[in-house]
């Protein structure tokens, strides 16, 4: 009875193409893609199976190569796959990790011309704006970062342009292209268009912003613009915000700065004497860094201030970096400072005393090893003491002078 039923579908079907020349038998279906234990696997199947499995080893062999910091073995079997009869999959997928490796050795002008190439033959690969942000960051290292912004703002158009499914890993791009073009003014010294690209990246708000990172930086390119009351803004937001950062001695530092542009001179004292004093607290959060700027601070705003006439807040700051460092070679030249300010305050005994301090330390029999600087710094402490000691000697004698003066003008009027 079926095979009734089988030959007259058959015999219906056949008429039908008859009657109408339009008319077309149904495709087979694809066997190849039906899975059955009633059917022995075709050759051809078994066969793709395999070659697929071949060249799967080898990427992942190149893959492992890279990983392993052998980047010419794993460019040697990337380019022996390119060169076979891969499947274009694999093709594409090797040329791919070909421009990585040559990355990796490192030849930046081949990796570069691998992912042109890769674009060229791939323009609307879903990886297309991954390669085009690659690309500018090796313009970027190679110097050449006119065409590393180009390829930045390619990495937005192209993301724009194609239908990604992946939405989220596509933003991320384009806010790591947008952070790179800034990042490239900064480094060229364009901090005018780097400051204003960080502050339109945080104004976006994006949480995957490292914002602790990109304040930073718009920070220092206000300061180097010397927009003093931006400065004094971006900065307290980032002390605010992120208390335990690395960059707190830096920012504070750059605040205080930007408070003695503006002449606020006791908010930069204030700065500057919270990062002189954070020492302790911060012994363990980059010990090296907080010494630098710590020093840099106190050096330049105290300096600032003695020369203005602001003696007494120099002082403070001298006094607060005088304890930073026990050691004689740090301690001896602000011993010298702290000297200068007490001659102006007119303070002779503090002043010869600090000097003093100077003087018995290079006579130190223990101080043999003190660099030419210190011996220096002795002959101006004791040259300093000399001086200190005859202007007093002086200004006794003409008190005396004046003071016999006016004895003898007053003896004449009795008279």
């Amino acid at each position: 009875m079926h095979f009734i039923l089988i030959g007259l579908l058959a015999t219906a079907i056949g008429a039908l193409a008859q009657t109408d020349p339009s008319a077309t038998i149904p495709a087979a279906p694809d066997i190849g893609t039906i899975t059955s234990s009633n059917l022995l696997q075709d050759a051809r199947d078994t066969n793709q199976e395999a070659i697929g499995q071949y060249f799967q080893v080898q990427m992942d062999l190149a893959i492992r190569q890279r990983h392993d910091k052998r980047p010419k073995e794993a460019s040697e079997t990337l380019v022996g796959i390119i060169k076979t009869n891969a499947p274009p999959e694999f093709k594409r997928k090797a040329l791919f990790e070909l421009a990585l490796a040559t990355q990796d050795i490192p030849d930046l002008v081949k990796a570069e011309q691998i992912f042109g190439q890769y674009i060229h033959l791939y323009p609307d690969d879903p990886s297309a704006p991954e390669v085009l942000l690659r690309q500018g960051l090796i313009y970027r290292q190679m110097g050449v970062n006119t065409m590393a912004i180009s390829k930045f703002y390619g990495v937005m158009s192209t993301a724009l342009k194609l239908k990604l499914s992946n939405i989220d890993y596509y933003k991320r791009l384009v806010l790591q292209s947008q952070t790179e073009i800034a990042d490239t003014y900064y480094m060229e010294g364009d901090f005018a268009d780097a400051g204003d690209f960080y502050a339109r990246i945080l104004k976006g708000g994006n949480p995957s912003l490292n914002k602790e990172l990109v304040l930073s930086k718009l920070v220092r390119s206000l300061s180097y613009l010397t927009n003093n009351v931006e400065t004094i803004v971006r900065a307290q937001t980032f002390l605010d915000e992120f208390t335990n950062s690395a960059n707190v001695a830096e920012i504070r530092f750059i605040l205080a700065s930007a408070y003695k542009g503006v002449g606020r001179n006791q908010d930069a004292l204030k700065q500057v004497l919270l990062l002189l004093q954070s020492q302790q607290a911060n012994v363990r959060n980059s010990p090296d860094v907080w010494a630098y700027w710590q020093r840099r601070a106190g050096n330049d705003i105290a300096n600032q201030l003695y020369k203005e006439g602001d003696y007494p807040d120099a002082l403070q700051i001298y006094q607060c970096m005088a304890a930073l460092d026990d050691s004689i070679n740090w301690k001896a030249p602000v011993w010298y400072q702290i000297g200068l300010v007490y001659e102006q305050l007119q303070q002779w005994d503090k002043a010869t005393n600090y000097y003093g301090q100077i003087i018995a330390k290079q006579k130190d029999p223990a101080a043999t090893n003190s660099p030419p600087s210190m011996a220096a710094l002795c002959e101006m402490a004791q040259w300093r003491t000399d001086y200190i000691v005859w202007a007093e000697k002086a200004r006794l004698a003409n008190h005396e002078f004046q003071r016999s003066a006016l004895y003898s003008t007053n003896k004449i009027s009795i008279q």
